[in-house]
């Protein structure tokens, strides 16, 4: 009955109800923002009742699917399905999970207490039969309702374990949100005018809310829901092979959704952790498979190829076949850049309209909201594609680097010879470290060619609404600003190839003397170098000093280029007599502004382009160089026939131009299983004649046959960095039996004890941390393991001493390599007697060719090979009764060794720490292994991971940078130069808007001159300011790359030898191209635009704040909420530049690498590994790189967003001030400067952070300006008189040395005396302390104790310099360096060039270099490679010559020549330096037995020092046991 009547007191109390019309009615007189929430959240409801209805509807169907499926499949689908995810482990409930449930059901609450709150206030009036308007109640019980929905769906995510909130239930959240604010701004609108009147349940409802909805929307944006799912699953597999097991997840990118895509926040789990802790390279998730290098490379390489097969008499394109491949990447990202372009100009075109409205000229209802809105859209718009664009472009640029790389790699490793000597292996590096990067950088100007006139006809289409015909002239202004920016552009480009090559020219030098650095060091010519190397910087310096200060010139003309623009527009349509309004003039300055960029760009672009053209076409060029001929060699599968190699009139030359080829008429066949030796005089061809069967050098005609694989030991060691276990294994899998045979057969066990580390010791930039026996015999276990059937051996037994090498010889040769067929070059005449066919070569023919005694009987070159051998022993004079007991004197311990094998005890003693005792007791041994592991874990290696500064780049560095020039007086002027420009431009835009009338027909407030005077006035008056500025930033930022430079070099230079033993050249390298380029041309305009930005920034805001302080309420939350941002995305984004640094080292080393040793792994046949390894690596660094640019653009997004709304704030409060009380043209002053507001806070944050990013590079140069030097190398008060040394007496006193502190000592206590003008022969076991105690007298390792007197002075009171200079050396390596054979030989241009022919003619080269056209002028190239190793050691014997010390150093020099040329050197050393101290010391007896002492080495310790004569009398002398070891091994090798 109550309800009946209360029925029919609501139909009474709202009679028409019941009419459509009504109903509109009350539609209308709702508040738009109530109306506006009510349709929202209905529409939103009425969607995820679409979606859960849909969702339904696909499970009934894949249901019905899958029935069927597993009929058909048993099953396997569903598996397949559920297996993906893995099972779940865990789960854990975050709080942020449990507190947005928690605010979803207070608001939830807050609204049905609204409802019944209002419900029942309608219900009552009802009854008191008052008339009841009911829309009172529809916004709650839409929200209600709403939010009923919202609270179930966010507890739904806890049960079905969801890790992200649904893309729905997020975007109702953030729309929530902003309803809530804008209700609320107009409540307390509201409140301020009607007082308490206003305050109704609605409202304190909104207000209740808003903190709740405040973090909702905070979730809502970061999307995930806190809930932390722990799987067991088969992803807990890594990936790729040899990817690190920390990193396990594929980058969130490759599967986002589309929100997450939009907002880039698929990057917050990586940011999170970057602010937790400095990020490491095993947090970073990998790339998707369709970023990876391999896939770029695959799709680049088979469009390129296509392109040549296509046409193969026209050279193909690059550039096609990069477009080819990318092109829907591209175009993609082309749909991104439009729409940017044409959103950024709905802001100037609205501007008039906009000023009109706030003049009272209104035409449709709510248009200054309706403006706004369009305004807010635009604006939103312009930001989200900005991002996309931005992004996609660095992925591409990303995809076309890692292809590009990657072909240059592959192309490195086919080269043929010719095509070697045309590009350096540093130039080769250049073209990924620099053309490739500069192909990638590209993209960024991909898409302008098609949107600068897109761009220029609309600013002016916006003109000609603005100024009218007047838009004319604004074209011609444009064209003529584009006109004159590219001569410049021209003159610029010009600059930058000039630059580039001189900054090639320096890197190639640069390489050669890090390379070369212990030569350098020996010969105290690294101060000659370092000139030199200054030199080549002062020509860089002065291209690159062109290169800026043009720059700086074109930046002037860039600022200038609207003011000049905008002058001419307004002067044309002044004296056309058209009206300007300042609507219009603010139209048209937000126009000129918009189109600066474009013109700005366009000398940029055109200079881009003629850049990437030059790197194009390099690359291009070097792509189609001749590569190694595949026909050179016919390889036929194992066991097809029983010829192992086989060439027939075999024709070959390095140079095919040359009329003389290298080898000719070449006839050989070798049966499975022979031992094949070849023999010959220095540059006779050996060398050459294996690369014949490698298929290395070019033939010219002939065949040559080859059947099965094939491994190559080169005759410079060729070794990789990574330890040592790695090398031998070369990318075989590890066979623990076969590779402990391996080892035993190379002699390596007694080394790896020795070493701190056993074979997991890395070994550093080319091996710098073995000696050199110890390189050769990991290049022999390396070919062993193998397992190869054809043995190419160069000369392997050079580098070790006679012992070791008869040893190898036996266990090698012998034993290993019984039943495989070897062909070995070898000087050693002792070892040919085992030969089964012996090949004699001279001047490029085999001239004999059989076994030993067939070829002495037969007379000729053998026979003179022979012979020097043998009178070589004679000269020996062995005591008689010394080989009658040799037998007992072999073995230390007093074991008989004979046969094959032999006891390994004391043969083989490595150079770093031995402290056994020969005689030793097998239990002793054990113990001091045990010693040995233990410590290992608490040694370091030599070679440590590169150095990484952590957290924030401290402020030492920038201070340090901006004292670097001039003391920092520049800085000062350069803001102030920045502060007046910016001040000059503002007042000439205010000037336009304040002198022009703000509508048509109103009276302008001054004449037509003196408008546009003070116009032009201040506008060029700003711009003269910006050349000053730009002039000082470039004044500046050159006077420090410089000095920068100066010190990185010289620190470099004097740092001690254990420096670059211990460093790989690659990170050296590293720092003086990439981050040195980073100085040169990157820092100083990074922190001019910094400088420009931030000011820019403050006029910006100050506008606005002059017009609408309000806006400041707004600004100082927002500055705050930047800064926050800005510090959580630098704690991520300095580590990942870091490590993108760090991660472009190992490229660039692999490169260089394997480039120098591309013969060895073609060789072996291993180039796909090497590629694969170069594929892996780019990934490697592309993986953070990636993640660096996202973060960048994930920061960017959030900047503009928050700029966005303020500048919505901003308009709103505009369009809400009643008519009249604002200036209308001010107003427009302060939206022309608010559209900017976005893209300058962008840029400023941006230009920060990537000014931070750069500045690592100086902070890694200042690593490297701080490396604790070496002695001075003059000493000004302790100069040694300049005759000395005259006698040339050496006196050690109880000389002790160790490597580093942490290593143990390696001579103990040595104590002898060497009398001046004597020889002295030094000779011990590989690794008993020869070479360290030479290192010693040239102080390249200081003592631990002890001390070293010459002539009575002590060496290390003198300078390096002063002591190195007066010492002479022919080291074991012979080093030439890139140039002529006169830079060579005296790079100090000391000598003329009589005595320099005079040199050449004792050291045997005189003939040689007589028959070349360029005579001393002969040029050498990179690492002496067009000269065979005994030549160069020729050329060092030169040297020495030349040099004509007191006390000369022979460090094994002659080990790389044969018997004959060794003679002939020693008579040379004999009668040039017969009143010279000279020190030999040598693995071949007959070199040291005719010296005047003999100091016999053992352990670092002194066994023996006496004259040969007496030494060899003593039966118990170890002396004598090398010498007789020697002569039974040269009586011949029994036959085995």
């Amino acid at each position: 009955m109550g309800i009946d009547l209360l029925l029919h007191r609501f139909s009474s109390s709202y009679p028409e109800a019941q009419t459509p019309n009504t109903l509109l009615r009350t539609i209308e007189g709702l508040p738009v923002l109530e109306l506006a929430s009510i349709c929202i959240n209905l529409t939103l409801v009425l969607v995820f009742l679409f979606i859960v209805s849909a969702r339904q509807i696909f499970v009934c169907v894949g249901r019905i699917r899958l029935l069927k499926d597993d009929s058909a499949a048993n099953g396997s689908t569903v598996q397949r399905a559920s297996g993906d995810e893995g099972e779940i482990r865990d789960v854990r409930i975050g709080t942020d999970f449990k507190i947005s449930v928690l605010c979803c059901f207070y608001v939830l609450f807050v609204q049905v207490l609204v409802l019944g709150f209002e419900g029942v206030g309608l219900i009552r009036e009802s009854v008191n039969g008052k008339l009841v308007d009911w829309s009172v109640i529809w916004l709650p019980a839409a929200q209600g309702l709403a939010w009923f929905v919202l609270s179930f769906s966010a507890l739904h995510c806890k049960f079905k374990v969801s890790e992200k909130f649904p893309l729905l239930l997020r975007v109702w959240w953030f729309v929530s949100f902003v309803v809530c604010l804008c209700t609320l701004y107009f409540d307390g609108r509201g409140f301020l005018i009607d007082g308490s009147k206003y305050l109704r349940s609605h409202a304190m409802a909104n207000l209740a809310s808003t903190p709740a909805l405040a973090f909702l929307c905070f979730i809502a944006l970061r999307g995930s829901t806190g809930i932390q799912v722990c799987r067991d699953s088969d992803l807990q597999e890594p990936l790729l092979l040899e990817e690190e097991a920390g990193c396990l997840k594929v980058t969130p990118y490759s599967d986002a959704g589309l929100f997450s895509l939009a907002t880039l926040s698929w990057l917050n789990p990586l940011l999170s952790i970057g602010a937790k802790r400095p990020l490491e390279l095993k947090d970073i998730p990998l790339l998707a498979p369709k970023d990876r290098a391999k896939t770029n490379y695959k799709v680049l390489n088979s469009n390129w190829e296509k392109l040549k097969a296509e046409n193969p008499s026209r050279p193909p394109s690059l550039a096609w076949a990069i477009l080819k491949s990318f092109w829907k990447e591209a175009a993609c990202n082309a749909i991104f850049a439009g729409l940017n372009t044409l959103v950024s100009y709905v802001g100037p075109y609205m501007i008039s309209y906009f000023v009109d409205y706030l003049g009272g000229k209104e035409t449709i209802p709510h248009e200054g909201y309706i403006l706004a809105g369009t305004f807010f859209a635009a604006k939103l718009v312009e930001t989200l594609t900005t991002r996309q664009w931005y992004l996609g472009v660095d992925i591409l640029g990303m995809h076309v680097r890692s292809a590009l790389t990657a072909m240059v790699f592959r192309k490195g490793l086919r080269l043929s010879s010719t095509a070697k000597q045309n590009h350096t292996s540093g130039e080769i590096v250049n073209y990924m470290a620099v053309d490739v990067q500069r192909v990638g950088d590209y993209s960024w100007y991909l898409h302008d060619i098609w949107m600068l006139p897109m761009q220029i006809i609309l600013a002016l289409a916006i003109l000609y609404k603005n100024v009218g015909i007047a838009s004319v002239a604004t074209l011609i202004a444009t064209i003529i600003s584009i006109v004159v920016t590219v001569p410049l552009a021209k003159v610029q480009e010009d600059y930058q190839d000039k630059l580039m090559a001189a900054k090639d020219d320096r890197m190639r030098k640069t390489s050669e003397c890090l390379r070369n650095m212990r030569i350098l060091k020996l010969q105290a010519w690294e101060e000659r170098y370092r000139v030199k190397l200054e030199e080549m910087r002062g020509v860089e310096f002065k291209w690159l000093r062109r290169a800026l200060y043009s720059q700086a010139f074109i930046t002037f003309i860039f600022w200038s280029s609207p003011i000049f623009v905008s002058a001419v527009t307004f002067g044309t349509s002044i004296f056309l007599g058209g009206q300007l309004t300042a609507g219009g003039v603010l139209s048209a300055l937000a126009t000129f502004r918009i189109l600066q960029e474009p013109l700005r760009n366009f000398p940029d672009l055109v200079s881009m382009m003629a850049q990437t053209k030059v790197s194009l076409d390099r690359i291009s060029g070097f792509l189609q160089e001749e590569e190694l001929q595949e026909n050179a060699t016919i390889t036929l599968p194992r066991g097809m026939t029983n010829t192992a190699i086989e060439i027939k009139d075999g024709v070959f030359g390095w140079d095919p131009t040359s009329p003389r080829p290298t080898l000719s008429g070449i006839q050989m066949k070798v049966e499975k299983g022979m031992r094949v030796a070849v023999c010959g005089m220095v540059g006779s061809g050996k060398s050459s004649f294996l690369s014949c069967i490698l298929g290395e050098i070019p033939k010219i005609s002939g065949e040559v046959r080859v059947c099965g694989s094939a491994a190559y030991v080169p005759q410079s060691a060729w070794i990789q960095s990574g330890n040592i276990e790695e090398n031998i294994l070369f990318g075989s899998p590890m066979e623990k039996p076969k590779y402990k045979n391996v080892i035993s057969a190379c002699s390596l066990k007694k080394d790896f004890e020795l070493f701190s580390h056993g074979d997991q010791t890395i070994i550093g930039d080319r091996g710098i941390n073995l000696s050199g026996g110890q390189k050769q015999r990991v290049q022999l276990a390396r070919a062993l393991y193998q397992d190869a059937d054809i043995y190419l051996l160069d000369d392997p037994f050079s580098a070790v001493d006679a012992h070791t090498g008869s040893e190898l010889f036996k266990e090698y040769i012998l034993t290993a390599l019984a039943d495989k067929t070897v062909v070995f070059v070898t000087h050693q005449v002792e070892f040919l007697p085992a030969a089964d066919l012996i090949l004699v070569l001279k001047e490029g023919h085999i001239i004999q060719a059989g076994k030993y005694d067939d070829l002495l009987q037969a007379g000729t070159d053998f026979n003179t090979l022979v012979s020097a051998h043998h009178e070589a022993i004679e000269a020996m004079d062995i005591p008689n009764h010394s080989s009658e007991d040799s037998d007992e004197n072999l073995s230390p311990d007093g074991s008989i060794t004979n046969g094959k094998k032999r006891h390994p005890d004391g043969n083989n003693i490595d150079n770093l720490a031995k402290e056994v005792q020969e005689g030793i007791s097998a239990a002793e041994q054990k113990a001091i292994k045990e010693k040995k592991k233990a410590k290992r874990s608490r040694k370091k290696q030599l070679v440590q991971e590169e150095e990484r500064v952590r957290g924030r780049v401290s402020m030492k560095v920038y201070l340090s940078y901006m004292a670097a020039a001039y003391k920092g007086l520049l800085i000062p002027l350069i803001i102030i130069a920045q502060t007046l420009f910016q001040f000059l431009q503002i007042a000439s835009n205010w000037w336009m808007a304040w002198a022009n009338p703000q509508t048509e027909g109103d009276k302008p407030k001054v004449s037509p001159m003196i408008l546009i005077g003070v116009y032009m006035a201040l506008a060029f008056g700003s711009s003269w300011f910006i050349f000053v500025r730009a002039v000082l930033v470039a004044t500046f930022g050159l006077a420090a790359a410089q000095k920068l430079f100066l010190k990185m070099l010289r620190s470099v230079f004097r740092a001690p030898m254990s420096f670059f033993d211990s460093t790989p050249s690659g990170r050296i390298l590293n720092r003086v191209s990439i981050d040195q380029s980073v100085v040169d041309l990157d820092i100083p305009f990074r922190l001019g635009g910094f400088a420009s930005t931030t000011i820019q920034l403050i006029g910006i805001v100050g506008v606005m704040t002059k017009v609408t302080w309000q806006v400041l309420l707004l600004v100082v939350p927002m500055a705050v909420a930047c800064l926050w941002m800005q510090k959580y995305y630098m704690a991520s984004s300095r580590e990942l530049v870091r490590i993108v640094s760090i991660q472009k080292s190992p490229v660039i080393h692999l490169f260089g690498e394997s480039i120098a040793g591309a013969a060895t792994i073609r060789g072996f046949g291993q180039e796909k590994r090497f590629v694969k390894k170069n594929l892996y690596l780019l990934d490697c660094f592309a993986r953070p790189f990636f993640c660096s640019l996202a973060a960048i653009e994930w920061l960017c997004l959030r900047m503009e967003l928050l700029s966005t709304f303020v500048f919505a704030f901003c308009m709103i409060l505009l369009v809400s001030f009643p008519h009249g009380s604002i200036d209308p043209s001010m107003a427009g002053l302060a939206v022309t400067y608010g559209l900017n507001l976005n893209a300058r806070l962008s840029r400023w944050i941006l230009s920060f952070c990537k000014l931070e990013n750069k500045i690592i590079s100086i902070e890694r140069i200042y690593q490297y300006s701080q490396i604790p030097g070496e002695a001075p190398p003059i000493i000004e008060d302790s100069h040694p008189p300049t005759s000395w040394p005259e006698n040339g007496t050496i006196d050690l006193v109880d000389l002790k040395v160790r490597y580093k502190e942490n290593l143990p000592v390696v001579l103990h206590g040595v104590t002898c005396s060497f009398p001046g003008g004597k020889k002295i022969g030094i000779v011990g076991r590989t690794g008993s302390g020869k070479s360290t105690l030479i290192q010693a007298l040239f102080r390249l390792i200081e003592p631990a104790g002890g001390k070293i007197l010459i002539d009575s002075i002590d060496i290390s009171t003198i300078g390096l310099h002063d002591l190195r200079s007066r010492l002479g050396i022919i080291p074991q390596d012979p080093t030439l360096f890139e140039g002529t054979i006169r830079n060579n030989l005296d790079p100090l241009e000391e000598h003329s060039d009589h005595e320099i022919w005079q040199a050449l003619d004792k050291s045997q080269l005189g003939d040689v270099i007589r028959e070349k056209e360029q005579k001393l002028n002969t040029p050498v190239l990179e690492n002496g490679d067009n000269w065979s190793v005994g030549q160069r050691q020729l050329v060092s014997l030169g040297r020495a010559l030349l040099k004509q010390a007191r006390i000369l150093v022979l460090d094994e020099a002659t080990a790389s020549v044969d018997t004959a040329t060794d003679n002939l050197i020693q008579k040379i050393i004999r009668t040039e330096f017969k009143d010279c101290t000279v020190c030999t010391i040598a693995h071949r007896i007959p070199t040291v037995i005719d010296s005047d002492l003999v100091l016999v080495l053992s352990d670092g310790r002194v066994a023996e020092f006496d004259t040969p004569a007496r030494l060899l009398e003593d039966k118990s002398s170890m002396f004598l046991k090398l010498v007789t070891e020697y002569s039974s091994r040269s009586s011949g090798i029994p036959d085995c």
